[in-house]
């Protein structure tokens, strides 16, 4: 984790510290190791030894969530101490922010502050909704420019389908990478091989029917190749010969057939 200077004001941090974190646990279950009070709802881990905020140290501050980057700021530089709160999120297997515990009074004097430029900080945040909203449009023109490039013989319609899918801000997808910001070929590649992967191929529902992800990439594999081979070629593309639920069908059908040829054996 990298040094900050966490649990002092700006300016005031002698060395840089590593940050105190507060746990929220999914399924309160520990108790404090030193009063022995639980089950603990907010917990800070000390040697690996679980402590209520009281024994930390932190009974004092109270708790301010995430939502409000303004006031949260405000509220930290404020406070003398303060510490962050945090979550596990199983489905993304990592600690998630979920807010802060800092002290009354400085919550107070940021919950003032940010009424008192409330106005200022709305019109600012309209003006870079707009920037963002058109820099979203021209990078989506630029991708699908790059789409067409690279594969002159995709379809305009799914050209234009990809960009628009890839360059969602704050969806993680390829097109918001730095590659993908750039205009890299291999992360353009790979916006439309994803897109070729679940609209031509049967890849959706052999994950359906529970084969594994790297086995289910390996099947489709083949049919991702040949379109993406004749779109590279400016062939004509736009019904690709990948009959994908023929093929799906054709699998399920083979691999009926040998689990009945095994029960027969047996």
């Amino acid at each position: 984790m990298t040094p900050t200077t966490y649990g002092f004001p700006r300016g005031r941090c002698p060395v840089a510290v590593e940050p105190v974190v507060v746990v929220e646990p999914l399924r309160p279950r520990a108790r404090c190791a030193r009063c022995r009070t639980g089950p603990l709802r907010r917990l800070v881990l000390e040697s690996s030894a679980p402590l209520c905020p009281a024994c930390a140290g932190l009974a004092h501050l109270v708790y301010l969530p995430r939502g409000d980057a303004a006031l949260t700021r405000r509220a930290r530089e404020a406070s003398a101490l303060w510490a962050v709160v945090v979550r596990h999120d199983r489905r993304r297997t990592r600690y998630e922010r979920q807010g802060v515990l800092v002290e009354v009074a400085a919550l107070a004097r940021a919950e003032a502050a940010c009424r008192a430029d409330a106005g200022a900080r709305a019109r600012r945040r309209a003006r870079d909704a707009e920037r963002r909203a058109a820099e979203d449009v021209r990078f989506t023109a630029e991708l699908e420019a790059g789409i067409r490039r690279l594969f002159p013989g995709c379809p305009a319609d799914r050209a234009a389908g990809i960009a628009a899918h890839a360059s969602v801000r704050g969806s993680g997808r390829v097109g918001r990478t730095a590659a993908g910001r750039a205009l890299d070929e291999g992360a353009v590649t790979a916006a439309v091989r994803a897109s070729v992967r679940h609209r031509d191929t049967p890849y959706d529902a052999l994950l359906a029917d529970g084969v594994v992800r790297r086995q289910a990439r390996a099947r489709v594999a083949p049919a991702i190749a040949a379109v993406l081979a004749s779109w590279r070629t400016g062939g004509d593309a736009g019904h690709p010969a990948v009959d994908g639920g023929a093929g799906h069908r054709a699998g399920r059908a083979a691999g009926q057939a040998r689990a009945a040829d095994g029960r027969e054996r047996r």
